[in-house]
């Protein structure tokens, strides 16, 4: 009897040569491309500067200026009460809620000695 042996053929790893990184190459019209593209977003807020900003200045109109009068809280004031001095035919109301909105008051409470700004539509 014969015997017949098998074996695998011996298999090693073949061995490659490392990819060799290739390198970007742009041609003239590619970097034309591309600085254009860069700078695309540089010239659009420009030109929305130049065409936007600064026209209000430049266009000659006045600007309104508030007219007031100050008058100065006296211990024992309450807005109501100034708001009937400086104003006896108008509804006190609409004369406070003018007062807070001048002086950007966020409640009624006053400060002896503070300085309040009356609108100018009922000082005169």
């Amino acid at each position: 009897m014969s015997t017949i042996g098998i074996s695998a053929p011996a298999v090693l790893p073949v061995r490659t040569a490392p990819a060799a990184a290739t390198r970007l190459r742009l041609t003239t019209r590619g970097r034309r491309l591309l600085v254009t593209l860069a700078a695309l977003p540089v010239a659009a807020g420009i030109g929305f500067a130049a065409l936007s900003g600064g026209s209000a200045l430049a266009s000659g109109e006045t600007v309104a200026t508030a007219d007031f009068d100050t008058v100065t809280v006296m211990p024992g004031d309450t807005l109501w009460a100034i708001a009937e001095d400086v104003a006896p035919t108008e509804d006190p109301r609409t004369v406070i809620n003018e007062i807070e909105k001048l002086n950007a008051l966020s409640s009624g409470s006053l400060q002896v000695g503070q300085q309040l700004a009356i609108p100018g539509q009922y000082t005169h």
